[in-house]
This record gives structure tokens, sequence and C-alpha cells, in this order.
């Protein structure tokens, strides 16, 4: 006897009394890192064996792919950053979305020096089963992987996905981003500040992506963001940082590390988001979309380890008028 489900999207037929444990089997999928959820609800992994599909449930199995951003080595004389207990040599994030290839993807990883990628939760490819696997080319014992929700609109997505998230990994260190709409990939902040509330309450650090508003993001901070991550501009555009002024406040009041997420198009915009005073900077497509991506990739870590010596070394004061290297006395 057979029941129908359906899997991932598609119909499918299985003998009946098939438990979760026995499809995840049959699909020869590796269980440590993928999560199943039926009928909109998690199957915890302990339970995978016990649960027995049924006639008509709705079965999704996801793992992580290329999507968001990532983190990379500063110089040794950087102090380093922490988040949510967890200590970084890195500043500079960057994504693995829009890569050419997972390779490619790697290769840039490594010039950036990276300590943390961010990967996006999606659904296993049942179809083709030769298509590689983000975690063949970046091992998680090598970079701390930081789930994020790109392509979430509603705080109700979100949840979803993280949860589904730290089911297939572990993971409770997480980047929270709701979006209002297609056009600006602009935060939705009334959404975003629900999400984090709820995140923080099921034991989840977050990381958010919010707009370069200093009352958003204090109202954040007061929700319990593990770190604030103001937007230098919108996503994927490659503008530089906006507002400077705003940023500049948020660093000023926050307790928590501040890093500037999306618009930054080349190098010397990641210097000046560090000579802001950020704990970091997170990027993907001006590494992605570049000429040569691994050579940005250098170029940016780089920027991001003399914009941060610059802000440490404290600049010189702005002046209006000239103010001369030498001494006028003496002349000859």
């Amino acid at each position: 006897m057979e029941i129908a489900i359906t899997l991932n999207g598609e119909p499918r037929r299985l003998a009946a009394g098939t438990s979760v444990d026995a499809l995840v089997l049959s699909l020869e999928l590796p269980p440590g890192r993928v999560a199943v959820e039926r009928n909109r609800e998690i199957v915890p992994r302990s339970q995978w064996g016990a649960a027995v599909l049924g006639e008509g449930d709705q079965v999704e199995i996801v793992h992580f792919v290329g999507g968001g951003q990532q983190a990379a080595q500063n110089s040794a004389q950087d102090d380093g950053w922490q988040v949510a207990g967890r200590r970084f040599r890195s500043r500079l994030i960057v994504g693995t979305g829009k890569y050419r290839d997972y390779a490619q993807n790697a290769a840039a990883a490594e010039a950036a020096g990276a300590d943390i990628v961010t990967v996006a939760v999606r659904r296993v490819n049942l179809t083709d089963r030769s298509q590689p696997m983000l975690t063949e080319f970046l091992d998680p014992a090598r970079f701390t992987y930081l789930p994020n929700t790109a392509g979430c609109f509603t705080a109700e997505d979100a949840l979803r996905t993280l949860r589904l998230a730290r089911e297939a990994g572990g993971w409770t260190l997480v980047k929270l981003e709701v979006l209002a709409d297609q056009k600006t990939l602009f935060p939705d902040v009334i959404e975003t500040i629900r999400a984090t509330e709820t995140l923080v309450k099921e034991g989840f650090d977050v990381m958010v992506y919010t707009s370069d508003d200093p009352v958003i993001a204090r109202r954040l901070e007061d929700a319990g963001a593990a770190a604030i991550m103001p937007l230098g501009a919108p996503i994927g555009s490659g503008l530089g940082i906006q507002n400077r002024v705003n940023i500049r406040l948020i660093v000023e009041q926050a307790k928590v590390p501040v890093l500037v997420d999306a618009g930054v198009g080349t190098a010397s915009d990641a210097a000046i988001a560090m000579e802001l005073g950020c704990d970091g900077v997170l990027m993907n497509t001006a590494i992605a979309e570049a000429k040569d991506p691994v050579r940005m990739a250098r170029a940016m870590k780089a920027a991001v380890e003399a914009g941060r010596d610059a802000y440490l070394a404290g600049r010189m004061p702005v002046r209006r008028y000239a103010d001369p290297s030498s001494p006028l006395a003496g002349l000859i």
C-alpha cells in the first residue's frame, strides 16, 4: 500500500508506514546537514524514526546554500571583535551568493581570510543529485556558518527559516533580515523588530539587518539584538555609504557590535565604514560581481584592516584653513 505526499513542492508516492528517517536515508542525504519540516512543523532529528508519514503530508527538506555574507581576518595588531560571546579575528563580512561557482566562492573566502560565512536555507535538490553542496567547498569545521533569512518578507517566514536552520545544523547565531519590497530590498523595520523579539525569546543570538536609523537601531538593541547591521546603501547597489552621520550616531550609542550591511561597492567604502568606528562590514555583490573576485576579496581585506587601524589611531582634526607642516619661524 502506498501514500501520496508532497516533497519539496513535488508529488511523491511512498510505502505506507515510511518514517522521516527512512525517507532521508532513501534519498541518500547526509542526516547531519539537513532539516525536515512536516506540515510546517519541524521534525526534530531525535524523532525521525518515530515520525511516520501520512497521506497528504507536506514535507520540506532543506540545507544550506550559497547566499548572504561572511567575515575575514585582520592584522595581528587588531583587537578582534566579539558577538554573543563568540570572538572572531575577522571584520570583513562577505556573502556566498552570486559567485560563478562554489570553487570561486571558496577561493574568495580564503583570500578574504574569512572566519564566518553567511548561508541561505533552501530546499534540497532532489532532482539532480549530482549538484555540488556548499559544505563540500566551505567546510563548517573551518568556517562559522551564519544562516540568514535572505528573501523573507514577513516575520513568520523569517522565523520559519531560522528554526529550520537551527534544526539542520544547531546554529543559534543567525542573521535576520525581513524585507519590505522587491524593488528596494529595504528592511521592514516593524516586522524586523517583531521577529527579533521572538527569536531572542527562543534562544537565538540575532544579528539584525536594518535601516540606518539610530532610533530603530536602539529599539532593536532593546529587543535583544546581538548586533546591529545598518545598510550603507540598497543591497547590491554598490553606491557606498550614503549616510555617514547616521552610521556614526548608531556606533556611538550602541552597546553591541555594529556592522555596515549592504551597499559597499569598492575597497574605499569598506575603509570608510571602519573609520566610522564600525566593528565590521558585510558585503556580497562587491566581491562576487567584481571582474576578479579573488583579487577584490584581498583588496577588501586590506581596506577593512586599514580603516580599523585609522580609527584606532585617531584621525587629525578637520580645519577650515591650511596649517603648514613645517614651522614658519626661522625661515631663511
